[in-house]
């Protein structure tokens, strides 16, 4: 189970609550934060629920006394002593040694940090309370750095808490600060209790006396389950930040659905049909079916709101094609946008080559466009000579207008964050319906969604998913092969390319990273070319012109280049299906969906495939244990699927979403492995809890999820 969120967690998730610069117009200003508020803003505690809802990360025993004697090596233990003698040492380096006797024994106290104050609280004959780590020495227990009070002071009734902090916020401040703001929170019950389901929640474990408990357990409390989230009073938690988080996205899915969409139904005999009767190839059952989903979509007078996952090769290219032949057959243009300018320029020739001989005029926008071609295109998508249009976020810039999107389609949707997204719908231009109009949208996704987290954090999309590959794809054989079998792998090499195959060689880094000891992109091409003489090996990175770019890649598919050192700039999209060999440089350090993307760039062929994941290891001889799984993994299976199972369990929701959550809420509590009854029972509630209690489902909404709850409607 995960921990409740860290300090890192917190500042990555959460808006910067830091003031504003104050106006000059005169206009009423906010009082300057302090220094305890601004450090709480880190965190993101700006609202009393926020502080209440700051749970520890673990507890310390201060309600008892343990003698000397009775304690064993290893304990961490509280004890009453006097001191026997006080010290500053220099030799070997400056530290303050404290010997204190509690009558049943000794035990010397080690200081390597310390003030003035400290030492004189410890000077010979004053009474303490110490805490710490019991350790044994030469001259018998010893403990680092502990704890040190006054003696005397009445003891805690409650386990003490530890909390997620940051820098310049002691554990002291903040237990106040949350303990304030836990006694001024607004915690009344927002579960109707006559549709919350008693046999989910125990009755007992209402939102106040949960947190309570969860603050300032008792003694005896059952710390394992206090550990591993079972705790009655951890599932309440759970149980209600999963209904925020369903409340929320079908809020947001029944605020789409009072919007406006051109309806596309195009005529019989329309694009999409001359499409599919052009195509060199047969649609698969799975392309069918989606084909069919999205089309009752478009027909709809609402906006579409459509993910389109399948694994690498599924062809999700050929149904978003035809999706946009739908819209282009309707009247209205398409816009398809992409995360890399080597993928969009792929979809370009590919779109090119389906629609161009069937009347469709398609353009393409990039960043490095030149000025005069770009000018060029921007008339013919302002114009609505250019039906489809296919780019990178260029797509969205300002100067990009377009005549009448109705259809938008954005790749590898995890890659674009939701003000990207947000830009692209608001391109809609004059579609039927006029001004107001939304474009539908089609979000595509080659990184299958687990169920769980579709249940979850994509509550508010359709899902169609593509769950069968085209005939053809050639399964491809993994293998780990130690970086000092290197020679043997350029053996390999050599032995492919006599065979008139193509090989890709990827690398994580460009050029020497002083921070990251990593064999890099332009050394590798260097050593390739010297130990594979005659044979054109060529570099491809992210910096190198839009037009070098362009060359090498033209170059590789037409198969003069037969081998390609590039960075992950080729992760997504490329397809040549004569390359039959890929080996991943320093495999151990790249995420497992992007492993199996760049897996998914051989093996398109008929040929049999091979990716070789080079791996090295780290000090001591060993490879890290979430490095160790992921490749584990990718030898054990080629199921998209249950690689992103994996991967949801190795990395956990927010990495595994990427930018498409930027912003919004993370699970703290809950978690997609272990809480799926909760997750059902949240399901099932939230549309009862709209329809028969609305004001109650806002205000749940709102502690939980405060203005946060705005970026799920991207």
């Amino acid at each position: 189970m995960p921990e409740p969120q860290t300090a890192a967690q917190a500042k990555r998730s959460r808006p910067d609550a830091a003031a504003a610069p104050a106006p000059t117009d005169g206009t009423p200003q906010k009082p300057p934060q302090s220094a305890l508020q601004k450090a709480l803003a880190r965190l993101g505690l700006v609202r009393d629920i926020d502080l209440a809802l700051h749970l520890p990360l673990r507890y310390e025993d201060e309600t008892r006394i343990v003698r000397l004697a009775a304690a064993r090596d290893g304990d961490t233990v509280q004890i009453e002593a006097t001191v026997v003698a006080s010290e500053v040492v220099l030799r070997p380096r400056r530290q303050l040694l404290v010997t204190v006797d509690d009558g049943s024994g000794r035990c010397l106290l080690r200081f390597f940090h310390f003030y003035p104050s400290q030492q004189k609280a410890l000077s010979q004959g004053a009474r303490v309370r110490v805490r710490g780590e019991l350790r044994g020495g030469f001259g018998g227990a010893v403990m680092m750095h502990p704890t040190v009070k006054a003696a005397g002071t009445p003891l805690p009734d409650a386990l003490t808490p530890v909390y997620p902090t940051v820098a310049g916020l002691a554990q002291g401040v903040l237990r106040r600060a949350v303990r304030e703001g836990l006694a001024r929170a607004d915690l009344s019950e927002t579960l109707p209790p006559e549709i919350s389901g008693k046999k989910t929640l125990q009755p007992r474990w209402g939102l106040r006396s949960s947190l309570s408990f969860l603050h300032h357990p008792l003694p005896g409390a059952d710390l394992a389950a206090l550990q591993d989230h079972s705790h009655p009073a951890w599932q309440r938690l759970k149980a209600e930040e999963l209904l925020a988080q369903q409340l929320s996205q079908l809020e947001a899915r029944r605020a789409r659905e009072r919007l406006r969409a051109p309806a596309l139904r195009p005529a019989a005999g329309a694009l999409h049909q001359r499409l599919l009767a052009a195509l060199p190839f047969a649609l698969t059952a799975a392309q069918v079916r989606v084909d069919r989903e999205i089309a009752r979509d478009l027909a709809e007078p609402r906006p579409m709101h459509r993910l389109l996952q399948g694994d690498v090769g599924s062809g999700k290219t050929v149904v978003a094609a035809l999706a946009a032949a739908r819209c282009i057959a309707a009247g209205h243009q398409c816009a398809l946008m992409v995360p890399t300018e080597i993928l969009a320029e792929q979809h370009f020739r590919k779109l090119v080559g389906w629609l161009a001989p069937l009347g469709v005029r398609v353009a393409w926008l990039a960043g490095r466009q030149p000025k005069k071609a770009r000018d060029a295109m921007l008339a013919q998508v302002a114009s609505g000579e250019a039906a489809l249009v296919v780019g990178t976020h260029a797509v969205i810039q300002q100067r990009v207008t377009f005549h009448s999107l109705a259809l938008a389609i954005v790749d590898e949707q995890h890659r674009f964050g939701v003000q990207q997204r947000l830009a692209l719908r608001t391109k809609a231009g004059s579609a039927d319906g006029g001004d107001g109009a939304e474009p539908h949208l089609l979000m595509m996704s080659a990184t299958p969604i687990p169920r769980t987290l579709a249940m979850s954090y994509l509550a508010d999309l359709e899902v169609s998913t593509l769950d069968e590959l085209p005939p053809g794809r050639t399964p491809v054989v993994t293998k780990l092969v130690a970086d000092t079998r290197r020679a043997e792998v350029v053996q390999r090499i050599r032995a492919q390319i006599a065979q008139g195959r193509q090989v890709y060689w990827v690398c994580p880094l460009i050029e020497e990273s002083e921070a990251v000891d990593l064999v890099n992109a332009t050394a590798t091409h260097a050593e390739l070319q010297a130990a594979l003489p005659g044979i054109a090996v060529a570099l491809l990175h992210s910096r190198m012109p839009a037009a070098d770019k362009q060359q090498v890649m033209s170059e590789f598919v037409a198969g003069s280049i037969k081998v390609l050192v590039a960075t992950t700039v080729i992760e997504v999209g490329v397809d040549v299906p004569n390359a039959s060999l890929m080996v991943v440089e320093h495999a151990e350090r790249f995420g497992l969906s992007q492993l199996h993307q760049l897996r998914g760039r051989v093996g398109r062929g008929a040929a049999a495939s091979a990716c070789v994941l080079l791996y090295a290891v780290g000090e001591g001889g060993r490879l890290g244990e979430s490095a160790r799984e992921r490749l584990r993994a990718m030898v054990e299976t080629g199921d998209g699927f249950e690689i992103a199972r994996r991967d949801l369990t190795i990395r956990g929701p927010g990495e595994f979403l990427g930018a498409r959550q930027s912003g919004a809420p993370l699970l703290r509590f809950a978690d997609l492995d272990t809480d799926t009854e909760l997750l059902a029972w949240a399901r099932a509630l939230a549309p009862r809890m709209l329809a028969e209690h609305p004001e109650l489902a806002a205000k749940h909404v709102q502690r939980w999820l405060g203005g946060r709850a705005e970026y799920l409607k991207a």
